[in-house]
């Protein structure tokens, strides 16, 4: 199962430069890397990056990411992928742009 991390680009920059990521500001402050499965990413778009262009969608194989992936309950009680270490750069399925559009976030197609 395929499993979401919006980037801003400054942030896909530097993770793509070191290799690895912590994560962004959110993620350091709450201990851990917030993913969004294929259902829950457009909310996560439209609640967290409203109006915020030049970003990146990223994929990651959920099977892959061993023991460190947790399930845990977050909006309205929905069952989120948070990830309990570094992020690998080979870890990475593949990134797509995140423009924004006149309504919201325009998502790659077959996504949804």
């Amino acid at each position: 199962m395929l499993i979401f991390k919006i980037f801003r680009r400054s942030e896909w920059d530097a993770f793509r430069a070191a290799g690895e990521t912590p994560g962004a500001p959110v993620d350091l402050a709450d201990g851990f890397i917030h993913f969004s499965t294929a259902s829950q990413v457009v909310e996560t778009a439209a609640r967290h990056f409203a109006g915020q262009s030049d970003l990146v969608l990223v994929a990651f194989e959920a099977d892959r990411m061993g023991e460190a992936l947790k399930w845990e309950p977050s909006r309205g009680g929905a069952l989120f992928p948070h990830l309990y270490r570094k992020l690998h750069l080979s870890e990475v399925v593949w990134d797509k742009s995140l423009p924004l559009g006149a309504t919201g976030h325009i998502f790659p197609e077959g996504l949804l």
